[in-house]
This record gives structure tokens, sequence and C-alpha cells, in this order.
């Protein structure tokens, strides 16, 4: 079975082409890799039982080629096409710092945000990753939201940025329509957010929201 067998909402690939590579899960993205299952398991069923016997993404990581080819219905195309991915993550996260997108200040993510989201149909909520030098680790979408607005629990967010060690985060969601100014709720998350950072020692850097002329930033405004 092959991707094209599923559900329209089960396909990743066209998910990851409609909605951005950032929406999908591992398993999603694992079976957009693989491409095609077996005749008795789809890509995404495969893509599972991957990443349970390699024990999640960061086994996954440690797999050897005969290790992952000892998952039934993998083949050695599947194989070289996992390894190969994995390769060019690590030689991503080994660029020099100095490589990756640096956020010192508020107008930083604004400016790297504002075309990245100012023309999305849908409220997004996500966030940036940092490191200890507020370098860019990883953008991450954490919800999803219906044209009413989106969502995000602060155990969502902190665990995503555990997983990745980040030292300080820099969340941020769009609005549709031109006022990017927070809403009540908006304030209420960030605050939520911002408690939940000092008790896990991730500090929570800003909270940007993104409309399609402007942005607003919360460090800015002193709200922070």
């Amino acid at each position: 079975m092959n991707l094209e067998a599923l559900w329209p909402e089960d396909r990743p690939r066209q998910k990851l082409i409609e909605r951005g590579a950032e929406t999908l899960g591992v398993n999603e993205l694992v079976a957009v890799i693989l491409g095609s299952g077996t005749k008795n398991a789809s890509a995404l069923e495969l893509a599972n039982q991957l990443l349970r016997q390699a024990g999640g993404l960061e086994g996954l990581h440690r797999q050897s080629p005969a290790g992952l080819a000892s998952v039934p219905g993998l083949k050695d195309a599947c194989v070289a096409r996992v390894l190969a991915a994995l390769e060019l993550g690590r030689r991503v996260a080994s660029l020099p710092e100095l490589a990756r997108p640096r956020f010192r200040v508020p107008e930083d993510a604004g400016r790297y945000l504002m075309p990245r989201y100012r023309t999305k149909p849908l409220e997004e909520f996500g966030m940036l990753t940092l490191d200890s030098r507020n370098g860019l680790m990883r953008l991450q979408i954490i919800s999803n939201g219906s044209l009413n607005g989106s969502l995000a629990h602060p155990r969502e967010v902190y665990r995503e940025a555990a997983i990745l060690r980040a030292a300080a985060i820099v969340d941020f969601h769009n609005h549709r329509f031109g006022d990017p100014t927070p809403s009540r709720e908006d304030r209420q998350l960030t605050k939520r957010l911002y408690r939940a950072g000092e008790i896990l020692g991730i500090s929570l850097l800003d909270h940007v929201i993104v409309s399609a002329s402007r942005y607003w930033s919360f460090k800015e405004h002193h709200e922070l």
C-alpha cells in the first residue's frame, strides 16, 4: 500500500504540500521519506513500526543500516532514504552557529516570521526553539487553528522544547486580518506559557503576533 491509497486526510505527502512540513508529526515525516509501504501496511503504518522499534526519533538517529533493515517490509531503498535524511539533519545541526539565524531583539523574530506567516489563511501557533546563544534550533508548529482562532497548551509547547534541550523559545501566531494586537486570550496564554517556562527553566523570550502588514511583540511592549 502506498501513500496514495490512504484517505486524503491521512496522506502525509499531500498534507506537507498543502499545509507545510512543520505541520506533520514525526511519523508522518518518516512516512514521506519512505514514500511507500507494503501490500500489508501503508507507509504511515510502516513509519510507526520503525519508530516503535527504534525508540522514537532520538533512537532512530542511532540506528545502523542493519537495524533499519530488520524492520519487516523496509527495503534497501527505504533504508537508504532514511539514512540520507538523518545524515542531512546531522549536517544541518553541525553548521557553525553564525550560519543559523539569531534572535537578540524582538525585531529579529518579527523580520524572520513576517514573510512566512503574514498570508496564512488560518491561524497557526508555533515556536522558535533557541540555543544558549539565541540561535535558531527549529521552527515548529504546535497547533493549527480554525477560522475562530488557535490554541496551544503549555504542556505541548514545552514538551517539544525539552526534547530539543532548548535554552529559550519565542512563541508566535498569526492573525488572519490586519490587526496583530493581542486579544485577552492571547495575553492570558502568554502569561501561562511564561510561568510554565520559569518552572521548567526554559525562558519564554517573546510572543510575536504576525498579521498581513505588521507584527506585535509582547517584549517590545514590555508585557514580558
